[in-house]
């Protein structure tokens, strides 16, 4: 017999070699249907695999991302088995589950291209693979095997992933006539995929290498129930109402130029005051929770960031070394602030006194990402962090990560981010090169986060593997208005930049001492939370933040020099408006600036003017009636002193 544990900490005997699926099935018949992999003593596994030994469980059922995983990874394998069937001789890459369906990287066989007229094709020979019910079949093999079996298939890109891996570790499953490189898990057999909508097709280079080969990106998404799909259909269609660079180009934020570079995002006045707005209200916060401004250049001393270790982890995607006419001189673009700020920091001497020391930049940061991963302004070369570096002694590191925690919360309610999560994202012990630093800082640095997140009551996750390189971090996913997760704000603990840029203050017992780093970046970068605030708010921005509040629009060219007056009251009175003076007919004015999310729309004509008036519409509700200029403007302060009274409740 074995001990089963289970996370209500019960513990059940069964026979060794218990399946995952038995062990529901021990429960609940229904729970036994529903639950589709399971987690053994912290691996993820198949709901079929026996269980040899004692061991704690974690059972999956589609509401948990560990199902969701090996659903939408078994549907991946479908997937391939489906373009296999029509594409014959085609070559298979990878084929992963993401947050939200799956994809897989192929090359079409015999010269074959597919095209978006293939998907529905694709997706039909996928519910008739489905319809079979076939098992996915677990095999481990050696690597000579491995080799064997995909070299005869002439699957070049499975050949190299299969060279990569150590002899003894290396699996395949099978369903159907298809069989593939795979860890798992994946569910039992085919029955459970009942509906299938493969969306669309990308380029995707070979590994992210552009110097690689471009393969056929196919995206798809799968269900247990067809009502499933139809409602995650509906939320894509909102979702793509909802684009931002769709509600980017038409509320004109920003723009790309070919001429300027890929990723390079140029912001037009109307975006540049919308960044400027969010940037004035965390100046504000930060200035209340005594942060310092700084500045810092784009560029810095190649040296910099190797001594920082950004070289070493970031060298490969940033671009390449600036060289100047000194020989043997070179520069980078900055990469991150960080290493910036530690040179302000030894600047002067420090005493304990002195700290906690909270420096605070909007600062412009490079990344070379791949073109193929570029996406609006939610994957840039270029963006601006709200970067700001604590400097502390132990005594009050986790009360200034505290500090934080409630500006990111502050923001999140000023914004209407109420669906979150809170994840605490720690080193891999197993694979210590992707770190810097000693056991004991990392110890001692996530114990800091994790006792920080306990103290201000916060429900939270543990990931593995996911720290910076430097430190671990605490991470806010949030969800959008319909449901899609994004990781915005982040708060780092960090012993060891400290140490390499030998950072010291001078302590009470007259001896020099280490400080702490915070890294925090309470929006992220402001491209990437400008990108999620315009999708989240389908670009109806809060009346305290949206670049413009009203537009006037006369009825008439006649009534053009009433409507400049009106502007230039309710601009002196603080008052973001704009004239709309077209020669257009009035419909033709409202119907586009209700298109441009403007909050108010003041129509002036000749009753309006002789009673120093304007007829309010509301955006969503309609006519408001008319009021006087001095009582709209008193009307727009108290909506706005309103909203921000409640922020600070």
């Amino acid at each position: 017999m074995i001990r089963i544990s289970f996370p209500d900490n019960s513990v059940r005997e069964y026979s060794e070699s218990i399946t995952g699926y038995e062990i529901a099935k021990s429960i609940s018949p229904m729970l036994a249907k529903d639950v589709l992999s399971i987690t053994v003593n912290g691996s993820l596994m198949d709901i079929n695999r026996p269980i040899h030994e004692d061991a704690s469980v974690k059972l999956h059922k589609w509401d948990d991302d560990e199902g969701k995983h090996a659903f939408w990874h078994s549907s991946a394998h479908l997937m391939a088995e489906a373009v296999a069937m029509l594409f014959p001789g085609t070559k298979f890459g990878i084929g992963p589950a993401i947050e939200n369906g799956f994809y897989y990287d192929v090359e079409p066989g015999n010269g074959a291209v597919i095209t978006d007229a293939d998907l529905p094709k694709i997706e039909k020979m996928m519910i008739e693979l489905a319809r079979q019910k076939n098992d996915y079949e677990r095999t481990e093999v050696s690597k000579q095997d491995a080799l064997d079996f995909f070299g005869n298939k002439n699957e070049t890109y499975k050949l190299e992933l299969i060279n990569e891996l150590e002899d003894g570790t290396i699996s395949f499953y099978r369903q159907g006539g298809f069989t593939d490189l795979c860890r798992g898990p994946h569910l039992p057999n085919t029955e459970q995929i009942k509906a299938v909508k493969v969306l669309s097709i990308a380029g995707a280079y070979w590994r992210g290498d552009e110097k690689r080969k471009q393969l056929t990106r196919i995206y798809a998404i799968s269900f247990p129930k067809q009502k499933m799909l139809d409602e995650y259909l509906v939320k894509l269609e909102e979702a793509q109402k909802r684009d931002h660079r769709k509600l980017g180009k038409e509320l004109e934020l920003f723009t790309f130029s070919q001429k300027v570079g890929q990723g390079l995002p140029l912001w037009l006045p109307k975006g540049a005051r919308l960044r400027e707005r969010l940037e004035t209200f965390l100046k504000k916060v930060q200035t209340k929770y005594g942060y310092e401004p700084v500045i810092t250049p784009h560029i810095g001393q190649k040296e910099l960031y190797v001594t920082s270790g950004h070289y070493a982890k970031y060298g490969a995607d940033s671009f390449q070394p600036i060289h100047t006419p000194a020989e043997g001189e070179e520069f980078l673009l900055k990469p991150m602030n960080c290493p910036h700020h530690c040179e302000i920091y030894r600047a002067k001497p420090h005493s304990y006194r002195d700290l906690p020391l909270r420096y605070a930049e909007f600062g412009t940061v490079y990344r070379y990402e791949q073109s193929g991963e570029l996406h609006g302004l939610t994957r840039v070369r270029g963006f601006t962090q709200d970067d700001a570096h604590i400097f502390c002694r132990p005594d009050q590191l986790k009360d200034e990560f505290k500090k934080v925690i409630d500006i990111i919360f502050y923001i999140f309610k000023a914004l209407d981010f109420k669906d979150y999560i809170v994840q605490i994202s720690l080193r891999d012990p197993a694979n210590n090169e992707k770190y810097i630093g000693s056991d004991e800082n990392w110890e001692k640095a996530e114990t800091a986060i994790i006792e920080a997140c306990q103290e201000k009551g916060l429900k939270t996750i543990v990931e593995t593997g996911e720290a910076a390189f430097y430190g671990p971090k605490l991470d806010f996913m949030v969800r959008d208005a319909i449901g899609r997760k994004w990781q915005l704000g982040t708060i780092q603990v960090d012993y060891n930049l400290p140490e390499r840029f030998d950072l010291e203050y001078i302590g009470q017992d007259n001896a020099p001492h280490r400080p702490i780093m915070i890294h925090r970046a309470p929006f992220g970068s402001m491209e990437r939370f400008v990108a999620v605030l315009i999708e989240h708010t389908a670009g109806k921005f809060p009346l305290w933040l949206t670049p413009e509040q009203a537009v006037i629009l006369p009825v008439s060219e006649k009534y053009n020099d009433y409507a400049k007056k009106v502007l230039n009251f309710l601009n002196n009175s603080d008052i973001r408006a704009v004239l709309d003076d077209r020669n257009e007919k009035i419909g033709r004015k409202i119907r586009d600036n209700e298109l441009k999310r403007t909050p108010f729309l003041l129509i002036v004509g000749e009753k309006e003017e002789s009673l120093g008036e304007v007829s309010v519409r509301k955006q969503g509700e309609g006519d408001q009636g008319g009021m006087k200029i001095e009582e709209f403007a008193a009307f727009i302060h108290r909506e706005v002193n309103k909203m921000i009274e409640e922020i600070e409740q």
